[in-house]
């Protein structure tokens, strides 16, 4: 491939993207500009803390007697949480001098990156696309026997992960730390909703499931059916990992790209490339509904 034609593969010419993404949204904002596109923004969720001082002051007593054998950190959001619920408790030194005693494990770069900002290192770490799969296999080597495994939830609880582990013999003790929400204004998301079944947006960026999930709910029963049709014949819709396909697939939305790299930048680089043969098909679908 030319250096033109690379470059062209990159370029969003124009297209109007929505993005449902909230904590980076303004740096994927950036990166569509940057690529030629239009980015349309609206938030899908927010992230809520949730009480948990008694957890966390249950999981550094565990830690003080040695009953952890390992720690599960699945996000890197995850990973600061529970920074930040001990530094309220003022026992962050006492975390970072305990938790190396465990072997700590890293769903990805993200918690990971969150740990060295402590100074600390996982044990484990999972192979691209970085899904609780990802996360067994890691640990597929390991005899989970009778270990006394605390497992750092993202925004929900990831029960069939639970469960699985569960199932090796660990004894999980959960964390969950905070919960995903919806925002608490809904209205950009109504209009990113009315966009989409007014066709005005070409496409569409999942960067996480639950994005999926709210949107969906915020478009309610009345327009689920048009919403899940718009998505699929009138919009490319780009899932940043399987874990994210999987969700839009469970609401009937088939995604166009899943990049193997589930990342924002080859997402939208992904997204650039099949554009020109989507746009195609737009065209040629248009064209044969008016020929009838």
């Amino acid at each position: 491939m030319t250096a033109a034609a690379a470059t062209a593969t990159r370029d969003l010419a124009g297209a109007r993207v929505g993005l449902l993404e909230a904590r980076r949204s303004s740096e994927l904002a950036e990166l569509v500009r940057r690529m030629g596109g239009e980015p349309v923004s609206a938030p899908a969720l927010r992230e809520e803390s949730l009480p948990a001082r008694p957890a966390v002051e249950a999981f550094l007593r565990r830690l003080t007697t040695g009953d952890v054998t390992m720690v599960v950190f699945l996000t890197g959001a995850g990973v600061q949480a529970l920074f930040d619920e001990a530094d309220r408790l003022d026992r962050v030194g006492k975390l970072t001098r305990l938790l190396p005693a465990a072997t700590l494990v890293s769903r990805g770069p993200k918690p990971a990156a969150a740990l060295a900002r402590y100074g600390l290192r996982p044990a484990v770490s999972t192979e691209p696309p970085h899904t609780s799969t990802h996360l067994l296999a890691a640990l597929s080597g390991r005899d989970l026997t009778g270990a006394r495994l605390t497992l750092v939830h993202y925004g929900e609880r990831n029960e069939a992960l639970a469960a699985a582990l569960s199932g090796r013999g660990a004894r999980v003790d959960d964390l969950l730390l905070y919960e995903w929400r919806l925002p608490e204004d809904v209205r950009p998301l109504e209009r990113i909703i009315e966009d989409i079944l007014a066709g005005a947006l070409d496409v569409v960026a999942f960067t996480s499931q639950v994005q999926a999930r709210h949107l969906f709910e915020v478009a309610g029963l009345d327009r689920r059916d048009a919403l899940r049709s718009a998505l699929n014949e009138r919009t490319l819709v780009g899932a940043i990992g399987p874990t994210c396909a999987d969700a839009l697939v469970a609401l009937g939305v088939v995604p166009g790209v899943v990049p193997d790299n589930p990342k924002l930048r080859p997402l939208l680089s992904s997204l650039a490339s099949s554009l020109p043969a989507w746009r195609s098909r737009r065209v040629d679908s248009k064209v044969a509904l008016r020929s009838e």
